[in-house]
C-alpha cells in the first residue's frame, strides 16, 4: 500500500467527516471544502450541522449535512448510502466523533462508560465498516482515524477516552494487516493528535472540580486538520504523529514507560484543569448533543485561543525531510518539548 492517493479534480473529491460539527472534525470538514471536496457532515447537532455546512460552501465545497448518532450502526450505513446516491462514490472516510467522561476510574458509572465506548470506539468502527463495505468493491478508498497520543499513552482521569482510543488503535491495525493480505486498493492511516483547543472541554462530562483542559502545549485544531489532509492525501504512512509533544510523550513511553507512569501521578491531575471551577449548569454531549439549537454552536476552538500554537514545526519537518534527517528533528523537537513541559510543571 505504497504511494499518495491521487485526489480529483476540483469537485470530484467526496469525502464523509463524522464528529464534523466541533474541533478537528469541523476544521477538517471545512478544508476539505476549501479544496473544492463535496463533504458529507456526520453529527447529532442539527443546528451545527446546517452552520458547518454553511462554512464549507463559503469556503468552495459542497456540504451535505446528515445528522447521525455514530453508536448506531445502521444509521451509520445508511447515511453511507445517502452519501453516494446524492454526492457520488466515498474516496476519504474521516473518523473524527467522540465523546467522554473526566473523572477517575471509581466515578465512572456503567452507563456513561457504555455510551462513550459505543460513540468513540464503535463509531470509528461502524463507520470505517460502511466504507469498507463500499471501497473495498471499487479497490480504492482511503479511511482516515483521528487518534491520539493518548491512543499510545494513557493519562489519569480520561480512562474512559483512552480506553477508546487504544482499541480503535488495535482494530486498525488488524484491518491494516487484512487489506495487506488482500492486496487492497483501500487504504487506512491513522493520526496520533496532541491537545487540541477544541470545544469538547466545555462540553464534556465531568467530575473534576475545575474546568478540565488539554495537556499543554495545545495546538490549535487547525493544525489538527492540516495533518488529516495530508494523511488523506499520503495514506501510505501508517501512522502520523502530529506535534513535538506527542512525539516526546510515545517515545517516552517506549524508553521509560514506568517513569511516566510517576510523572503523570504527579502532574497529570492539575495539568489538566484551569483554575477556574466547574459551572454546574455546564452542558453534557454524552446523551444529547449541546448545539442542536439556535444559537448554539460552538465551532472548530474551545476557550484557550490566547495559548493555543497556530503551527507545528515536527509536522512541517516531518513532511518534508528524509528519514535521517526526520529522525534528528523529530528527536529534537521532542526533546525540547519533553524538557519545555517538565520546566512547566517544575515552576
Amino acid at each position: 500500500m505504497s504511494g499518495a492517493r491521487r485526489r480529483g479534480t476540483k469537485g470530484t473529491e467526496v469525502v464523509v467527516v463524522t464528529g464534523a460539527t466541533g474541533g478537528v472534525g469541523r476544521a477538517a470538514a471545512r478544508a476539505f471544502g476549501a479544496r473544492g471536496a463535496a463533504v458529507a457532515l456526520l453529527a447529532r447537532g442539527e443546528h451545527a450541522l446546517e452552520q458547518a455546512a454553511e462554512e464549507i460552501r463559503r469556503a468552495g465545497g459542497r456540504a451535505l449535512p446528515l445528522v447521525v448518532d455514530v453508536a448506531d450502526a445502521e444509521a451509520v450505513d445508511a447515511a453511507a448510502g445517502r452519501v453516494e446516491a446524492e454526492l457520488g462514490p466515498i474516496d476519504v472516510w474521516v473518523n473524527a466523533a467522540f465523546s467522554t467522561v473526566f473523572a477517575p476510574v471509581q466515578e465512572i458509572r456503567p452507563e456513561e462508560l457504555r455510551r462513550a465506548t459505543e460513540v468513540t470506539y464503535f463509531g470509528f468502527v461502524h463507520g470505517t465498516q460502511a466504507a469498507l463495505r463500499r471501497m473495498t468493491p471499487r479497490d480504492r478508498g482511503t479511511i482516515v482515524q483521528v487518534g491520539s497520543a493518548l491512543a499510545e499513552r494513557s493519562v489519569p482521569l480520561q480512562a474512559v477516552y483512552c480506553g477508546a482510543k487504544h482499541a480503535i488503535q488495535g482494530f486498525t491495525e488488524s484491518l491494516r494487516c487484512e487489506l495487506l493480505h488482500d492486496r487492497s486498493g483501500v487504504r487506512v492511516t491513522m493520526v496520533q493528535m496532541p491537545g487540541l483547543n477544541t470545544p469538547q472541554f466545555s462540553w464534556v462530562l465531568t467530575r473534576l472540580p475545575r474546568h478540565p483542559r488539554p495537556v499543554a502545549p495545545v495546538y490549535q485544531p487547525e493544525v489538527g486538520a492540516e495533518a488529516v489532509l495530508y494523511a488523506a492525501d499520503h495514506p501510505e504512512r501508517r501512522v502520523y504523529w502530529v506535534g513535538g509533544s506527542t512525539v516526546a510523550t510515545l517515545l517516552g513511553q517506549k524508553l521509560a514507560p514506568g517513569l511516566l507512569d510517576r510523572y503523570l501521578a504527579r502532574t497529570g491531575y492539575d495539568g489538566q484543569q484551569t483554575d477556574r471551577p466547574v459551572d454546574p449548569a455546564r452542558p453534557a454531549n454524552l446523551w444529547k448533543p449541546p448545539d442542536d439549537t439556535a444559537p448554539d454552536d460552538y465551532g472548530a476552538h474551545g476557550i484557550f485561543d490566547d495559548e493555543a500554537h497556530a503551527r507545528s514545526l515536527q509536522f512541517w519537518l516531518s513532511r518534508r525531510r528524509g528519514p535521517l534527517a526526520l529522525a534528528g528533528a523529530v528527536t529534537g523537537v521532542a526533546a525540547a518539548a519533553l524538557a519545555g513541559g517538565l520546566r512547566r510543571r517544575a515552576g
